[in-house]
């Protein structure tokens, strides 16, 4: 009789045990799931800041006048204009894609200006099969006026450059060291001239992909959605 009562005992203080832990395991499921879709939205809001503020550079760039280059200015997005020569033999051939989704390349060409500094051109992109053909070039000796932008950082799923076929997927200024024997400020002037068609150089605008606003709201919702049905089923319980 002792050992039936005992065998009772356990039998129900193990399924109790069980539907406690049962019970833990569901809330921090619940909890796991509500802390990762706020910090999720939280960092599309922080990505909202970022490209608001990006949006303002580039409004003011647009608008700016032109001024003189020199390796001294570090204004993102600033109209900058200068007199020069191309460095042709050292000019890179970066990957892209044009307006229609077509594989080709942006062609960036050392530029050095008459007061002895030099600086990156993106003279604009080129199908494959002008790659390397000498009609691309346009006069070495220039006046040229465009948009400076900052050089970022290469994502981790980039491929490494093809220095031996001067084939890039990223502006790595190290590489461009190698390549050409010549250092580069981490700045690159987007050139800008409506007369040239090839290259064709590339336009910049204002129109830049913003709905930020739109996931966080998304995230918030969900994280939102879950914990009212888990405080319903609760509450059913």
């Amino acid at each position: 009789m002792s050992f039936g009562c005992f065998f009772l005992q356990q039998f129900t203080f193990g399924e109790v045990s069980l539907k406690l832990k049962r019970s833990f395991l569901f809330q921090l499921f619940v909890a796991s799931f509500i802390t990762l879709f706020c910090v999720l939205g939280t960092w599309q809001l922080y990505r909202l800041q970022w490209k608001m503020e990006l949006i303002s550079e580039i409004t003011f760039g647009l608008n700016s006048t032109p001024i003189k280059y020199s390796n001294l200015i570090k204004k993102n997005y600033q109209r900058v204009v200068s007199e020069g020569s191309y460095n042709f033999k050292n000019q890179i051939y970066l990957y892209s894609l044009n307006e229609k989704g077509k594989p080709g390349f942006d062609v960036i060409t050392p530029f050095k200006t008459n007061n002895n500094e030099s600086v990156l051109v993106n003279r604009g992109w080129i199908p494959k099969e002008l790659k390397q053909l000498t009609k691309i070039n346009s006069k070495k000796n220039i006046k040229m006026k465009g948009l400076l932008r900052k050089i970022y950082k290469a994502n981790v799923f980039k491929p490494d450059n093809d220095l031996m076929n001067n084939i890039w997927f990223s502006i790595n200024l190290d590489d461009l060291e190698k390549f050409t024997g010549n250092k580069f400020s981490n700045f690159i002037v987007y050139l800008e001239d409506p007369n040239i068609k090839v290259p064709l150089p590339k336009k910049i605008t204002v129109d830049v992909p913003n709905n930020h606003l739109k996931y966080a709201i998304t995230w918030y919702s969900i994280a939102i959605s879950i914990l009212l049905y888990y405080l319903y089923f609760r509450k059913k319980k």
